[in-house]
């Protein structure tokens, strides 16, 4: 019997959540079949067999948290066409034992009904079960909800803990609300729980806010000229390169050019040293079903137009397929998220941290535009926003950056020689 564990991901994943398991205990397996999905933090990875048999047991349900290197089911090896029936004869030895079960309950009832309805690390599922702790009944301090040792420990400490189950019959009055005519009613509510990415996605902006002094500067672009040169080159340059010739390969391009001249907003901060990057590895955040992710445009700088079209419609691809490796998303400089897909007109993006930059653009919108003295038109204009991190960025800097930002955008032809 061999056991299924989960496997390294990544330096920056040490957990992850089973969202499903593709086959049921008691099933044949050959090598290389898939038997279960984990969802990380970044990407959902599938777990295939090792060698071919009977799954024998699932040890962790769907919806649990796991740890990296955690047993989470058992497989029986060299099961075949023979082997199946010898390997339901234990099965159904197996399944004697559990008849008596019901009397040992008495005393194990509590823990067991706990671990089924609340993830927790397994040092705090063993104190649960030593002080006989619902694992319901203890509050955590974790953003995603998941029971740690400390959390057990402080629920012991408190006198009052043994009257929580009271508090389920207060929400039978708590969402009343009166009526006109002074009679009260409950207000429908829905519960869901967060996927493990987006209570990620919401840790970490938190996060960004509550360690960086972030500060937003912002511009705006007459986009004009790469309009003109879309329209003039999308037909030939769809023909040549077998793409479309879309606005981001633009802003790439200046971004790059703009993170050349300013190097320390192409940086992150480690301890007490500023880490200044002497690549350009740009992110582009893209919407995907279970939230945001930032896959990253390896090398930018050496890119040329179509390729940075074809790299990123690539990565969209793999978002929304569930497909990106972990490799697309780690070790951006910098990146670019696009609100205006959306109907954005203006806003303030957080930071992708470590990182120390993001650019937002914004929906392109007509708007009266003074050409000199005399002369007004109507004009595309785009509103863009650099977020930065002020620990290292002066004001005087980020401003100058999406300057030349705005320059490079407004003279297309300079993003050859810049870029």
């Amino acid at each position: 019997m061999s056991e299924i564990k989960v496997p390294a991901m990544g330096e920056s994943i040490t957990e992850g959540t089973v969202s499903r398991w593709m086959v049921k205990e008691g099933d044949t397996v050959n090598q290389g079949d898939v038997l279960l999905e984990l969802e990380t933090d970044k990407v959902n990875i599938e777990i295939s067999a090792e060698e071919s048999g009977v799954l024998e047991k699932i040890i962790r349900q769907e919806g649990e948290t796991v740890e990296i290197g955690e047993t989470i089911g058992t497989l029986s090896a060299g099961a075949g066409g023979g082997s199946g029936t010898a390997a339901s004869e234990p099965a159904a030895a197996e399944s004697k034992p559990a008849a008596p079960a019901p009397e040992a309950p008495a005393a194990t009832a509590p823990p067991e009904a706990s671990d089924s309805s609340k993830t927790a690390s397994p040092s705090a599922r063993k104190l649960a079960r030593e002080r006989g702790i619902e694992l319901d009944q203890v509050q955590s301090k974790d953003p995603i909800g998941r029971v740690y040792q400390d959390d057990v420990k402080s629920h012991g400490s408190q006198p009052s803990a043994p009257a929580a189950p009271a508090a389920p019959k207060a929400p039978v009055t708590a969402p009343a609300a009166p009526t006109s005519g002074g009679s009260t009613y409950a207000k429908p509510v829905e519960r869901q729980r967060m996927s493990r990415r987006r209570a990620t996605i919401a840790k970490r902006l938190v996060e960004a806010q509550q360690t960086a002094a972030m500060l937003t500067t912002f511009n705006e672009v007459d986009m004009t000229a790469i309009m003109d040169v879309r329209k003039r080159r999308k037909d030939k340059f769809k023909e040549k390169h077998d793409i479309n010739l879309g606005f981001m390969s633009f802003f790439t391009k200046a971004v790059v050019g703009a993170l050349k001249k300013f190097p320390t907003i192409n940086a992150e901060i480690d301890g007490e040293d500023v880490v200044l990057k002497k690549f350009y590895d740009i992110g582009i955040a893209v919407s995907a079903k279970e939230g945001l992710v930032v896959p990253v445009v390896r090398d930018a700088d050496r890119l040329g137009f179509a390729e940075i079209e074809k790299s990123i419609a690539d990565l969209a691809s793999k978002a929304r397929s569930n497909t990106l490796a972990l490799s697309d998303l780690q070790g951006g400089t910098f990146t670019i998220t696009n609100g205006g897909t959306f109907g954005s007109l203006l806003s303030t993006p957080i930071l992708n941290t470590p990182q120390v930059g993001i650019l937002g653009m914004h929906k392109i919108q007509l708007r009266p535009v003074a050409i000199d003295a005399e002369r007004m038109e109507n004009r595309p204009m785009m509103y863009i926003a650099l977020s930065y991190d002020h620990r290292i960025i002066d004001g005087s800097e980020a401003v100058r950056f999406l300057v030349t930002v705005k320059e490079l955008l407004e003279d297309p032809e300079s993003l050859l020689i810049e870029g």
